[in-house]
């Protein structure tokens, strides 16, 4: 992020304010948008001494440009997401993101979501289901899954986390697997409500309009569907012609808009996943925004 004094950066995700916080230590200005009113209050106690360049926005990341433009911020100097679900959040039972322990079928990441999880689960038809399960989750089972849900939620409707854990277990035993089998259920469910890969492809769209020339795109991924869309943005984003086999010769990129960093996606070292085990799975791309203007 080259974070510093005088750099103007965004953080899309503010979570805990963990990303912020270390921005705001290297002298950086920074925005930080999150939906969750609950991150602003915990966020907003912890990082009070840096009142003066700390600016917390309630709202989408995905709505990030409207949103700087609304504070008189035309241009930024760096852009941070970190994806999905914030620690404090998958911890809160409260929240529904995760089966370990009981909690309300919810999985909104704020009360801008139109809708929860209980209410896809219990309310959606069995052709719907399967495709999310299927698209989101990019589970095998998706359609065995959904048939089963829709036959026992009119049994007894789903009302908690461990109620609709159990019951696909129940359908697909885990025979001693380590990922529990309504792990790819959940991760689906959690992306249609809160719209994540929406949320992201606009994001995407905007970022070259709102990043300076140098600035710089960086987008933490933790599954592989957020990861090859970032990865195929940037790769287009990054060719400065482009050819398709209807064409006699290649044509310019109108696109051309960013840099590749890093080759290869950037991962957490061994190190870190010890103090950090839910760092494992992340995937870190970079993009820089070309000096040229749009």
């Amino acid at each position: 992020m080259q974070a510093g004094p005088g750099k103007v950066l965004v953080d899309g995700t503010l979570g805990g304010g963990g990303h912020t916080g270390l921005m705001l230590e290297r002298g950086a200005d920074v925005y930080s948008i999150d939906r969750d009113p609950e991150a602003h209050a915990y966020a907003g106690q912890r990082l009070k001494q840096y009142d003066d360049r700390f600016h917390p926005l309630v709202g989408n990341f995905a709505d990030a440009l409207s949103l700087l433009e609304a504070e008189g911020v035309e241009k930024v100097d760096g852009i941070l997401v970190d994806l999905g679900v914030s620690s404090r959040q998958f911890d809160c039972d409260e929240r529904g993101f995760s089966f370990q322990k009981e909690g309300p079928l919810d999985m909104r990441m704020g009360p801008s979501s139109p809708m929860t999880a209980a209410e896809i689960v219990n309310q959606w038809p069995e052709q719907e289901l399967a495709r999310i399960f299927w698209e989101y989750g990019e589970e095998r089972a998706s359609r065995k899954i959904a048939k089963h849900l829709c036959q026992q939620r009119e049994i007894e409707p789903y009302r908690t986390t461990t109620q609709l854990a159990a019951s696909i277990e129940k359908l697909i035993p885990r025979h001693g697997k380590k990922i529990h089998p309504a792990t790819k259920v959940f991760q689906a469910l959690r992306i249609e409500v809160n719209d994540e890969l929406g949320a992201l492809k606009k994001l995407l769209a905007s970022a070259a309009e709102l990043l300076a020339p140098g600035g710089r795109l960086c987008v933490i991924s933790f599954h592989s569907l957020e990861d090859r869309m970032v990865k195929r943005f940037l790769k287009h984003a990054s060719q400065e012609e482009i050819d398709r086999p209807e064409w006699p010769e290649p044509r310019p990129n109108p696109d051309h808009t960013f840099k590749t960093i890093s080759r290869k996606p950037i991962k957490a070292t061994a190190e870190e996943v010890q103090r950090n085990p839910r760092s494992r799975s992340a995937i870190l791309r970079v993009g820089e925004r070309l000096q040229k203007t749009l």
